[in-house]
């Protein structure tokens, strides 16, 4: 696990520079610097889609109550160690949280389930609600296995921020017709492949949830073929 330290000044920068970043994949460039560059945020195509990990029941459902299972065919592998740093690992647990939700949503057909409100807000949130949309006015679920890996974190010095940076596979991941149930599976290629930097601040509530709070986007990642 790589950790790097996030300058305050990024993190809360971010939203300022989110709403100058148009709709459409791009290059990051911001690998290894303190000054977080958005990359573009890009609503996924309602061609594929994600989700949560593999066993249901334990894992899927926070002490707190707060659902984000998902049905058996649809599964969200995270492949990554939690770093050491408390905090981080936590950010961690509720960025994978919030990917859970967005899919609980679509399998649900609504931007109103409770999980997507707990572990999210401001752009985080209307980011989860487009991806949703889109797949509702499709007509779309999902199917098969969307896989998460190569995470790194890096927070403020305070702590209340976390960036979570990962790269997801989505060859294995495909559209679902909601009506007939006929699974559309296309040739995998370079736009199966994204790396997600979401950025994840401490809830006042005192209870251990971090939110999303701002997500971006880099379509046909080549680093994480």
């Amino acid at each position: 696990m790589k950790r790097r330290t996030l300058s305050t000044t990024a993190a809360f920068a971010v939203a300022t520079a989110l709403l100058l970043t148009a709709c459409g994949g791009g290059d990051d460039g911001s690998a290894d610097s303190d000054q977080i560059e958005g990359a573009g945020q890009r609503s996924e195509q309602p061609s594929k889609s994600a989700e949560p990990a593999a066993p249901a029941a334990p894992e899927q459902e926070k002490p707190d109550g707060v659902d984000v299972s998902l049905p058996a065919d649809m599964k969200l592998v995270f492949d990554w160690d939690k770093p050491e740093d408390k905090n981080e690992a936590a950010a961690m647990d509720d960025a994978a949280n919030y990917v859970r939700a967005i899919y609980h949503g679509i399998d649900k057909r609504t931007t109103d389930a409770a999980a997507l409100v707990a572990y999210s807000k401001g752009q985080g949130l209307t980011y989860g609600q487009t991806q949703i949309n889109a797949r509702l006015e499709g007509g779309w679920t999902a199917t098969g296995t969307r896989r998460h890996y190569q995470a790194t974190t890096r927070s403020t010095p305070a702590g209340d921020a976390v960036e979570v940076a990962f790269c997801v596979d989505s060859t294995k991941f495909y559209s679902k017709e909601v009506k007939t149930g006929k699974v559309i599976k296309g040739t995998p290629s370079l736009t199966d492949f994204d790396h997600f930097k979401i950025i994840m601040l401490k809830a006042p509530t005192g209870d251990g949830l971090w939110q999303a709070s701002e997500v971006y986007v880099e379509g046909k990642a080549a680093k994480c073929q």
